[in-house]
This record gives structure tokens, sequence and C-alpha cells, in this order.
């Protein structure tokens, strides 16, 4: 029993971190239809200006967090500004819009490695200490990782059911001519939406590196196994993403503790492969219907 609720409280903090990671990502798409290819170095820099923040201009760590999420939502809406609003509207979007991320991703991780080098550093945003309930060892950093984590996905969700722009953007991913024609403004949703998946990239990527380190290519694990995350919810299904982050988590966590912590992303691969062969929509997705 002691094992089980062990596995339970590594494989939540697990689960909470790919949520963050994911649920932009499932955002993005749904809303979209783009697969943002720099959605890792989104995770990447809000890690490393978190670190900068604190350690080069010593700001107070509470503050260097938020600067550090901040500045994913403001890389998120520059991307759009300057790349992403110029090719919305071209037939081959979702082609070329992958290639044009993708080297977007390359650029900022070549800035990444000259202005910090390859070595790996530590994140400042940790909490010392633990506590242990009925034989069962929990880290404050642990809690404090699946609080953050709930806070910030918690007020997404009330932005996007309880706010107008969280209405505009609900409208544009179930069709865009007819939110068009109710007056939305679909580009400004675009930009919204980035800017949203950003801040979350940010966050992720701020609590992915307090457990493990920061590095240039920090952001490119975490990238897949968001990718692998809404593959099996459903490719642009939010909730779905969120709620199978939470399940993977606690089944690679349990992977880890019964087999070995190798097996624990091969296993999350054939579940995509038996996900793509039994239901090619996703476990939270819907299948579409094209009529010629």
């Amino acid at each position: 029993m002691d094992a089980i609720l062990q596995i339970l409280v590594t494989g939540l903090t697990l689960g909470s971190m790919y949520a963050l990671a994911s649920v932009g990502l499932a955002l993005t798409y749904g809303t979209m239809g783009m697969f943002n290819m720099a959605h890792g170095l989104f995770m990447t820099i809000g890690a490393y200006v978190c670190y900068s923040a604190f350690i080069v201009f010593g700001m107070p760590l509470s503050f260097a967090v938020l600067i550090g999420i901040a500045a994913g939502g403001v890389v998120g809406m520059a991307m759009h500004l300057l790349i992403v609003k110029f090719m919305l509207h071209r037939a081959d979007f979702q082609t070329t819009i992958m290639v044009a991320t993708a080297g977007v991703a390359i650029l900022l991780q070549d800035l990444i490695l000259k202005q910090y080098g390859a070595y790996p550093f530590k994140q400042p945003a940790q909490i010392e200490g633990q506590l242990t309930v009925a034989n069962v060892v929990v880290t404050y950093q642990s809690i404090a990782i699946m609080t953050f984590a709930a806070a910030l996905i918690g007020l997404m969700a009330w932005l996007l059911t309880n706010t107008r722009f969280g209405l505009a953007i609900r409208a544009t991913a179930m069709n865009q001519d007819a939110a068009e024609l109710m007056g939305v403004k679909t580009e400004q949703t675009y930009l919204q939406v980035l800017l949203i998946a950003g801040v979350l990239a940010a966050a992720a990527g701020i609590l992915i590196s307090s457990l493990a380190s920061l590095s240039p290519d920090m952001g490119t694990n975490p990238l897949i196994r968001a990718f692998v995350i809404c593959v099996v919810a459903g490719l642009g299904s939010v909730t779905g993403a969120g709620i199978t982050a939470i399940v993977l988590g606690v089944m690679e966590a349990a992977i880890g503790y019964y087999i070995g912590v190798r097996f624990g992303f091969p296993t999350m691969l054939g579940l995509v492969i038996l996900v793509l062969i039994f239901k090619p929509a996703g476990l939270f997705g819907k299948q579409g219907v094209v009529r010629a």
C-alpha cells in the first residue's frame, strides 16, 4: 500500500508537469490546426529567464518565476506577430508552419547555447524539505509543483469558460468561419492562444528544470511527451490532454517502480500505436466526416 501511494505521488507530480506542457500544445492545435515545433523552446526560455532573473539580476524567487512565465507568453506573441500571422491563410498552413516553427526552435536553441553554453545549470526555483505521511515521503517541491500546475490549469479553464475572450477561443476552435461571421476577431484570438500556450509551456519548463537541470535541449523530451499525450487524448482536445497527462504520469511512475525507469517512455510510445490502431481520433477526440 505504501508503494502504491508513493507511485501515486510521483505520478501526480510528473502528470502535473506533463499537463502544463501538453494543454498548451493541444489548445494551439485545436484552435489553429497548428503543431508548434517551438513549444519545447518556450519551456526552455521560461526556465532560463527564471534562472537569469534570480541568479544574474538578484530578483526574489517568486518574482523570477513570474518573469520566466511571462517570457514564454512574450515569445509566443512575438512568434505569432512575426511569423504565424503571415502564414495563416496559406492552403498548406499545417505543413509550412511545422517547418517554420522548427526553424524558430533551432534558432532559439542556438541563441541559448551561445549565451549560456552547453553546461547544465541547477534551477534555483526549488523548495527544500519533505514530509512523511503514512510512511510515504512527499517533498515540498512535489507539493509546490502539483499546487502550482493545478492553479495555472484551473485559471486557464476558468478563462476559457467564463470570459469573452475564452468564448471567442472556443468558438474559433469549433468553426472559424462561423466565429468570424459572429464578429470574432480570429487573428486576435490566435495571438491570445499562443500567449496562453507560451505561458503554460514556460511554467512547465520551470517546474521540469527544478527536478532535472537547465540545458539548451531540455525542452526536447517534454515536447515529445506532450505530443504523445496529445495524440493519445486526441489532437486538439484540451480537457483530454490534461486527463491523459495525469494518467500517463501515474502509469510512467508505476512502470519505473516495478519494471525500470528506462521502460517508461517506450511503453508510452507503444500506447500511442495501440490508440492509433483502435481509436485513430484519440481517446477524447471526435471522428470527422468530410463530404465531397
